[in-house]
């Protein structure tokens, strides 16, 4: 994991970045088809005998096993499609079945109070699941002026990302068109599960 660079502005302990850096990667992976030098990476990844270390293994065997091309294509079959991909990533739409519903305007609320600002650069709704761990990720790093609390990452966490991002994950793993992002599915609802025990254990 330590190959997922990052640039962080305040010290934070190694336990913090490892976090950081889960977010980030699963968070580039899911908001955007794949460069060479994400696959790179991927490629370089190195795993445990845990489980999600073992799905880091798994991730970076099928990445040396597809292109580019092949990784966009799975990408554009799972979340894009023709008329719409395989799965919708937004927490609106596994709340309530619909997109731009209420938690999409809880979550807003919320960033308010963070001081966390919607990028100019963004084409989806907040609630997508790459920008609420990219969220997570500046949390962590103080990218919004100084890093968040635990409590505060919890409360986060268990009021706009827990609620759903499981069952997604899960979707993710059992997808008709998954190949590289059966291992991603792996990663992040292991991650998932990590954290809501963790931040239970910490409050």
């Amino acid at each position: 994991m330590e190959a997922i660079p990052l640039s962080p502005q305040f010290d934070v302990s190694e336990e913090e970045l490892s976090r950081a850096r889960l977010y980030r990667l699963l968070s580039r992976l899911l908001g955007a088809p794949a460069d060479e030098e994400l696959l790179v990476l991927l490629r370089s990844l190195k795993g445990d005998d845990s489980p999600l270390g073992q799905g880091l293994a798994a991730l970076s065997e099928v990445a040396a096993r597809l292109s580019v091309e092949e990784v966009a294509q799975e990408f554009h079959d799972l979340f894009i499609g023709v008329t719409r991909g395989e799965l919708l990533p937004y927490g609106s739409h596994y709340l309530t079945g619909f997109l731009n519903e209420k938690p999409l305007a809880e979550l807003r609320g919320t960033m308010s109070e963070l001081g966390i600002a919607r990028s100019d650069a963004a084409s989806e709704p907040e609630d997508h699941i790459a920008s609420l761990f990219e969220m997570m990720h500046g949390m962590i790093l103080g990218d919004y002026g100084k890093p968040v609390s635990l409590a505060d990452q919890f409360k986060f966490f268990k009021d706009h990302v827990e609620t759903w991002s499981i069952k997604f994950f899960e979707d993710l793993e059992a997808a008709k068109s998954a190949r590289l992002f059966m291992s991603v599915g792996l990663i992040g609802r292991l991650f998932m599960e990590i954290e809501g025990e963790a931040f239970k254990i910490a409050a």
